[in-house]
């Protein structure tokens, strides 16, 4: 044994204890979420800029090759079969290589034989169906360098001016090149305004964001702050004023929360007050029977101080009984009670066979009346021991305050017109007064002039059970009795059906 004993020890030392999971902040993840998108699309949109500060900076450049290549190719001329370019000094300057790039120019032939300018300028790719005077553009790769080239066609048949020749169109290719470096450059200069002052942006962006994000939080803290300073016994709904629409919902919660709390813990004092109050009269009873037994020397004495307390002892095992019973009743949520499909008809005549042998102490005749095609029917949706604890107390009522010959009778019958189940409980007693009808089911309320024993809590716990089955109770006097001293009362509990009643099979 304590060998085992130590081999659970050195077992539950060495497994490692489970770490509680750190708290997610709200702060955080709202943050995460704001900027994760501005992070990935920052570089984006540095990439689109990008392209974009390029296609700009080409444009200007383009416009002007096209232009070069286009007054080049106008100084092509064709004499005696003989190609030349008669380049005047204007024509030359454009030519001349500027501060940054450089610039080249191919003129050829028809078959491609080189006419004038630079030898190793590549040759376009696709020379089907040259359209003249047509520029196009083109990137090409150029004594290792990049160059941006401007082509057209120039048709040596004929000119702009003149009218259409005869033969086979023959067509001279006018190029035009210069290195990307300016481009470059100003396509960088572009970027760098763009994107410097993003640069500066963003961190202002975050920070107002930040400040942002801790103002829009500010009321969770100042709720926390508020809760945090409550006392321990402050129960008071929290002040929903000033409170976002985000907020109020959970506010709410809290506050139906804190409710219920108040509830069950007013209920608890109470049944320690009233356990505490109606409890001291029978245990006083019990203590003074107890001492006049021990005084007493006649045997006679001592068994008539001993029927006093076991009979002071029923009636505080009673007392307990019921004050259990109607704590239990009160605390119990209505969501929270289990409720089954059951028979109300089969029910309620057991419970009242459990009362046959008491009625006939009492001389009281005690009956049970239900209709023969509803005995199996009444379906209701319930927690049957709750509900036979509703039926005793009004049985018990009944039978304490029923006078001897007197009768109490038990009825279940079905109100087929609003679909309810209903089970009434009548006597021959001294009855209830209109205007006491209300009081009756308060805890230890007891009708004045009344000689019947009891604790005054039967109907009380008869109510709460009631309302947790969405039941209605009801107090009439009994139709059916023919003494004007004992109107007797007819306590009337309706129930909604929980199946469609009418058929008499049985399951």
């Amino acid at each position: 044994m304590q060998v085992d004993q130590a081999n659970q020890s050195l077992a539950s030392q060495s497994k490692p204890e489970a770490t509680p999971a750190s708290p997610r902040s709200l702060f955080g993840d709202i943050l995460d979420w704001l900027l994760m998108p501005l992070l990935l699309l920052w570089p984006l949109s540095i990439g689109v800029t990008y392209l974009a500060a390029k296609s700009i900076a080409n444009e200007p450049f383009d416009r002007s090759l096209e232009d070069r290549v286009t007054v080049l190719a106008q100084q092509v001329k064709e004499m005696n079969g003989e190609l030349s370019a008669q380049l005047p000094f204007a024509a030359r300057d454009i030519l001349r290589a500027d501060d940054v790039d450089n610039v080249y120019f191919q003129i050829s032939g028809p078959k491609r034989e080189l006419i004038a300018g630079d030898s190793d300028l590549p040759l376009p790719e696709d020379e089907e169906a040259p359209v003249a005077w047509a520029v196009l553009m083109r990137d090409a790769q150029m004594r290792n360098a990049e160059v941006r080239i401007a082509y057209t066609y120039v048709n040596l048949q004929q000119s702009k001016s003149s009218a259409q020749s005869f033969g086979a169109p023959r067509y001279a290719l006018v190029q035009m090149a210069e290195t990307t470096e300016k481009r470059r450059l100003l396509a960088n200069q572009i970027i760098k305004g763009v994107m410097l002052p993003e640069f500066i942006i963003l961190p202002i962006a975050i920070a107002l964001l930040w400040f942002a994000l801790s103002r829009g939080l500010s009321p969770l803290t100042t709720l926390q702050d508020s809760i945090r300073a409550r006392r321990p016994d402050d129960l008071s709904p929290i002040d929903s004023r000033g409170v976002p629409e985000e907020i109020s919902p959970l506010v709410r919660s809290l506050n139906e929360m804190l409710a219920r709390l108040a509830h069950s813990i007013q209920s608890q004092k109470r049944f320690i007050a009233d356990a505490a109050h109606q409890m001291k009269t029978p245990l006083a009873g019990m203590r003074m029977q107890s001492e006049l037994a021990l005084r007493q020397d006649a045997r006679d004495e001592i068994q008539r101080s001993l029927e006093q307390l076991a009979k002071s002892s029923t009636a505080a095992t009673r007392l307990v009984n019921q004050l259990l019973a109607l704590a239990r009743a009160e605390n119990e949520s209505p969501y929270a009670t289990p409720r089954f499909s059951l028979e109300l008809t089969s029910l309620a005549r057991s419970t009242v066979q459990d009362w046959f042998v008491t009625a006939q102490a009492r001389e009281i005749d005690l009956g049970f009346e239900a209709e023969e095609a509803e005995q199996s029917t009444l379906m209701i949706a319930g927690h049957a021991t709750m509900l036979r604890e509703l039926l005793n107390n009004l049985i018990d009522n009944a039978l304490r305050y029923t006078p001897p010959q007197g009768s109490v009778t038990v009825r279940v019958r079905h109100d087929e017109a609003r679909a309810l189940a209903i089970v009434e409980v009548e006597d021959n007693g001294p009855g209830i007064e209109a205007g006491e009808r209300n009081l009756v089911f308060d805890r230890f309320y007891r009708i004045l002039g009344s000689e019947s024993e009891g604790s005054g809590l039967g109907l009380a716990i008869v109510r709460e059970i009631a309302q947790r089955h969405d039941a209605e109770v009801d107090i009439f006097n009994n139709p059916r009795s023919q003494d004007p001293r004992f109107p007797g009362c007819l306590f009337r509990i309706s129930f909604k059906l929980s199946v469609a009643s009418g058929s008499t099979d049985q399951a």
